[in-house]
């Protein structure tokens, strides 16, 4: 299922289930109060966004230290579960999936997940999105007692009902990590403090995650290069990720300058191999950009390896350019370098939680022009954010983190 077919079904049918649920959640409270007492099973929701799961990493493991990680649970799309198992910080059968392939499949994967939550008898629901009605939904119906979730008072994000317990402001000056975490924290206070939320926001540096493939899977990838290159032995690696798929268009770097940078890049260097990745979606776009950069030693993966075979790659190559999206949390995993471009958002919010990580972000007035409470919409029809991010610049961050890495540094 398509994001934007996602995004209406979230509108459409959203605001009236948030609506209807607010009602029967006030009869529910009139008839039955519960008082939430400290949790000893938890559900995080975090359906969508494979970066933003990479991100609540320090939320996770919070949540495991309050409560086991037997007793955590994640709901999220089936298409993005494959960041949590590389995680590998919850029981795999905890990871609760909804199949998105169409409205219809999606609908009965929620209610098989709200079963299992049931089941396990959660009684703290975390909503992780945003402010998509949805996920709020998802808690309310959960079961859980204890429900925190970002809420919309004050003309703070769209309206989703009044299905929380633990009602947080979003603060949109605090890194989503760092904001991830607080929400963990705020199950230990009284939900009739908030918004109001006695909290200095406790940081969230401490280090990912390492992936660690299996000898056989590095294996298979490198073969999987050599092949894409035709010869027996290929020589370091730079990965250009070119596109953001349909979730943000505006996030895009000119691709043309894709192609500029990988042929200075093996100009430069002429041991350098250039990898253009991505979706199967992206792949004909890839392949050409790769084509037209002019060179043997550029080549094209993109659609040609699982999302799992992808954490492979990074972890084999010496500096991945991409802009803002998924492949730059990825890669927060693995040992490679990363060149962040960022745009229509900022790094502020959304950079990856890695000392490997170097962003660039050219703070035009209108940027950022994308938030969380505007929906992650935007009336920009012209990214001059992402074009004044200029191939040198790119070119020069490049080459440091290459030359770094060869140097042992």
């Amino acid at each position: 299922m398509k994001t934007s077919t996602m995004r209406r079904a979230d509108r459409w049918l959203g605001l009236p289930a948030c609506l209807a649920l607010t009602a029967l959640r006030a009869l529910a409270d009139r008839l039955r109060p519960r008082t939430p007492g400290p949790p000893k099973s938890i559900l995080l929701v975090k359906l969508a966004e494979q970066g933003s799961t990479v991100l609540a990493w320090p939320a996770l493991v919070r949540a495991v230290e309050r409560v086991g990680r037997r007793n955590v649970y994640f709901m999220v799309f089936r298409d993005n579960r494959f960041i949590l198992d590389a995680m590998d910080v919850l029981e795999p059968e905890n990871v609760l999936e909804i199949d998105t392939r169409s409205l219809a499949s999606a609908v009965r994967g929620a209610v098989r997940a709200l079963r299992r939550a049931r089941a396990a008898g959660v009684d703290a629901a975390i909503d992780l999105e945003f402010f998509a009605r949805s996920s709020a939904a998802l808690c309310y119906l959960s079961g859980a007692a204890a429900r925190v979730g970002f809420h919309a008072g004050g003309g703070g994000g769209p309206w989703r009902g009044d299905l929380m317990t633990h009602r947080l402001s979003y603060n949109p000056h605090l890194h989503t990590s760092r904001m991830f975490l607080a929400m963990v924290e705020a199950l230990a206070a009284p939900p009739e403090q908030f918004p109001a939320f006695d909290l200095v926001p406790p940081a969230a540096d401490g280090p990912l995650p390492h992936f660690t493939p299996r000898p056989e899977e590095i294996e298979e990838v490198r073969g999987i290069v050599r092949r894409a290159a035709g010869r027996d032995a290929v020589g370091p690696l730079i990965l250009l990720n070119p596109n953001a798929g349909d979730l943000l268009p505006l996030r895009r770097w000119p691709p043309e300058r894709y192609v500029e940078l990988a042929r200075r890049l093996t100009a430069k260097y002429p041991e350098l191999y250039i990898i253009f990745t991505g979706s199967p979606g992206e792949a004909p776009a890839a392949a050409a950009l790769a084509a037209e950069a002019g060179s043997d030693r550029c080549l094209c993966l993109a659609g040609r390896t699982t999302l799992r075979q992808l954490l492979v790659l990074y972890g084999l190559a010496e500096v991945l350019v991409t802009n803002d999206s998924g492949p730059a949390h990825f890669a927060a995993l693995t040992r490679t370098r990363t060149v962040v471009l960022f745009g229509p958002e900022t790094p502020a919010l959304y950079a990856p939680i890695s000392p490997q990580a170097c962003t660039l972000w050219a703070g035009l007035v209108c940027s950022p022009c994308v938030s969380a409470q505007g929906g992650r919409r935007s009336s920009c029809r012209n990214n001059l954010c992402m074009q004044r991010i200029t191939v040198d610049e790119v070119f020069t961050q490049v080459c440091r983190l290459y030359e770094a890495r060869s140097a042992g540094s």
